[in-house]
């Protein structure tokens, strides 16, 4: 099992980057999925998630309006389109899948991607 996230790089205030995040089958497989994003010297915080039945996703406030997470059947991929980007969003991207729990939180996650750093100028 092993997700692959890309995409990140460095963008100008109130520019847009779209992340992808390929999974292999198993892991695309499972009951949602979400990215979480680390600053320096900050904890990992939760950014988006959705599931695979129903579609549900959920965004953390920072993000809502700005952000949209969306998947691809077909290319076992996940995605997270940002738009307005800030120079607080700059952090280390990582995407992750759930087996269980409420996606809200990193401890339902199980399987993790190795991160891509997004930075945000001014």
């Amino acid at each position: 099992v092993q997700l692959q996230a890309s995409g990140g790089g460095l963008v100008q205030a109130e520019g847009s980057l779209k992340l992808s995040c390929e999974a292999s089958g198993r892991a695309y497989s499972t009951y949602g999925m979400g990215w979480f994003r680390q600053a320096p010297g900050k904890e990992r915080e939760f950014v988006a998630a959705i599931t695979w039945i129903g579609s549900r996703s959920y965004y953390a406030d920072s993000v809502k309006g700005r952000f949209t997470i969306f998947g691809d059947n077909a290319k076992h991929t996940l995605y997270l389109q940002m738009g307005s980007l800030q120079p607080e969003d700059t952090a280390v991207y990582y995407c992750a899948a759930s087996v269980q729990g409420d996606l809200h939180y990193s401890s339902s996650y199980y399987y993790w991607g190795q991160g891509t750093l997004v930075t945000v100028s001014s």
